[in-house]
């Protein structure tokens, strides 16, 4: 007889077991899915309510996904933090739980309100862990009520069997979730990057990633001034890249069999540039026991490349006009006259315009590099690169270290809403060193620093997030200041400094006494007059125009061509009207 109720119950146990192997199989839906199998569980085992419980990707709390049994309010009430009660402790231990007795148990928690206990009834109440690649992804509990002599453990075994299924399906939903996910968003920016320029040449260039339109501007500069022989001035923030785009000019070039030499003048002293630059005679000074070519003879008949020309001192500012001028030279210690073939490409994060005007530039020597120049914009500014900048950077480091790190979905959201003051040189630091610390095959969200206030660029460049929260919204009086791509990291701790530099623009000092925010801003087309008390709306005249540019002169012939008083009233920093009106090449009169 026992023999034969054994049996009964193994066939039963092999075909609930079946069904809910073919349920889970039909689809990869596991809502759907899960349902039917917990249908199929209450109806073969004679379960009276079972539930499958998953972690919240909002709030990281336990939620009933499915249940069969409780109402929709009782699943909308079960929610348990991990360590809660029996449902919380099988998630976070890995380990089943079979309480005999729901009230006799101390540790049994019914967030629901249906799993309690019932006078007249005893109710049992198993709970299993749902584990995949040794990691927990969820609880199935089940309750049944205990009538005579019950064999819990059988239940026990079928519940472990059917949640090692249910854990395989969770996995493999949230993979292509991802997956899905990450071509979706892929999809979408390439739609809007194909919508953006519809009937415009696309740019490209080998060593250099960009798809965004400031970048492809700046691919069609490259290809334009590259087979000419001017002299090319680049300009941005440092990290932006200038000397690959002063490599691609060079190979674009006439000249790109030669050789591409390059100088950081930043680096060297007056005398050491000189000497590096020029070269030197045997004896010109203690050490030279030989002849030796400078940059200039090394770079003849190709391009020489002066990284960070604005950091260079008023002296050798005119040695390098007579250069430039005649193109000829003498060596340091010499006489002798040495004429060279050179093609000149210059770079610089520094205001020269302002600098010529404070007469720390010569403004010769500005006149003579500054024919033919290009803007490099921040990363910031050019967000639709970041996707494929992070694909680019994660493949050279996965090729070097072989290694196959890939980025969710969340992570790449973090790095395309952070500020990146160090621009494409920060965000190649920051996926390298990610990469290098983190565990397992996928880097996440939670494995950069700034999601848990340890990165230094937050403490080194603080911005404050109600800024970025006011740049999104139009103002009480009707002022829309559009922000350059800007980010909102969170603030510093109480151990980091009160306030750090704001970063500045490209091309900008410190030494500006605004105080105010450097952001590049943007005077939008809904921009009105304030009610700045120094500049009464009512001393000017009709309505501002339409236009950024028309909307800057307008501005500024109101205010006689004053910066600051213009500047209040676009509602505006003058360091920020400033590079507004150096961005459009507004010339400001003098009155």
């Amino acid at each position: 007889m026992i023999s034969r109720i054994a049996q009964e119950r193994s066939s039963l146990e092999l075909s609930t077991v079946y069904e809910v192997c073919r349920i889970l199989g039909d689809s990869l839906d596991i809502h759907r899915t899960f349902r039917a199998a917990l249908n199929t569980l209450s109806a073969q085992l004679g379960l009276a309510r079972a539930m499958i419980v998953l972690p919240d990707e909002a709030d990281g709390k336990l939620k009933v996904h499915s249940a069969v049994g409780l109402s929709k309010t009782e699943m909308e009430r079960g929610r348990w933090y991990d360590g809660e009660g029996v449902i919380g402790h099988v998630y976070s231990t890995g380990l089943p739980v079979v309480l005999t007795n729901v009230e006799e148990s101390d540790e049994f928690i019914d967030r629901t309100g249906a799993f309690g206990p019932q006078e007249g009834h005893r109710l049992a109440f198993i709970v299993v862990p749902l584990r995949a690649d040794q990691h927990t992804v969820g609880v199935l509990a089940a309750q049944r009520e205990v009538e005579g002599v019950a064999r819990l453990s059988d239940d026990q075994r079928v519940l472990t069997m059917v949640s090692t299924l249910m854990a395989q399906a969770v996995t493999l939903h949230n993979a292509v979730s991802e997956e899905h996910q990450r071509l979706q968003l892929e999809a979408t920016r390439l739609q809007k990057a194909l919508s953006r320029e519809p009937a415009k040449r696309r740019y490209a260039l080998d060593n250099v990633v960009g798809h965004s339109r400031p970048m492809q501007r700046v691919f069609a500069e490259v290809h334009q001034a590259a087979p000419s022989r001017s002299t090319v001035l680049l300009r941005g923030e440092s990290g932006t890249g200038k000397e690959e785009i002063a490599r691609a000019v060079h190979y674009l070039s006439p000249r790109k069999d030669a050789p591409f030499i390059k100088v950081n003048c930043a680096a060297l002293t007056e005398s050491l540039l000189e000497s590096e630059l020029f070269g030197h005679e045997k004896g010109a000074f203690t050490g030279a026991v030989g002849d030796r070519k400078g940059r200039f003879e090394l770079a003849h008949g190709g391009t020489l490349f002066l990284d960070e020309l604005g950091d260079i001192s008023p002296g050798f500012q005119a040695k390098l006009l007579r250069v430039l001028q005649e193109r000829e030279f003498e060596r340091v210690g010499g006489s002798k006259p040495v004429k060279v073939d050179v093609r000149l490409i210059c770079a610089t994060n520094r205001d020269l315009e302002r600098m010529v005007q404070r007469g720390e530039y010569r403004a010769d020597l500005y006149y003579r590099i500054n024919v033919v120049s290009i803007f490099l914009p921040p990363l910031r500014e050019r967000r639709d690169d970041i996707p494929p900048l992070v694909a680019h950077f994660l493949d050279r480091y996965n090729k070097e270290n072989r290694k196959a790190l890939k980025v969710t979905p969340e992570a790449m959201t973090v790095l395309a809403n952070c500020y990146w003051p160090g621009n494409v040189r920060e965000l190649q630091n920051c996926i390298e060193r990610t990469a290098t610390m983190v565990a397992g095959e996928q880097i996440r969200d939670l494995a950069f620093p700034c999601k848990s206030n340890r990165c230094l660029t937050q403490t080194l460049h603080h911005i404050d997030k109600e800024d970025a929260v006011a740049a999104a919204h139009v103002g009480n009086h009707g002022s829309t200041i559009h922000f350059a791509g800007r980010a909102s990291p969170a603030k510093p701790s109480a151990s980091a400094p009160a306030r750090a530099p704001a970063p500045v623009p490209a091309g900008h000092d410190h030494d500006d006494d605004d105080g105010g925010d450097d952001e590049v801003l943007r005077i939008g087309p809904t921009a009105r007059l304030g009610d700045a008390a120094a500049v009464p709306a009512r001393q000017f005249g009709p309505e501002p125009p339409d236009g950024e540019r028309e909307r800057l002169v307008w501005a500024m012939e109101q205010c006689g061509w004053v910066q600051a008083k213009a500047a209040r009233l676009l509602k505006v920093t003058p360091r920020q009207l400033g590079y507004a009106l150096q961005k459009h090449r507004i010339e400001v009169r003098k009155l």
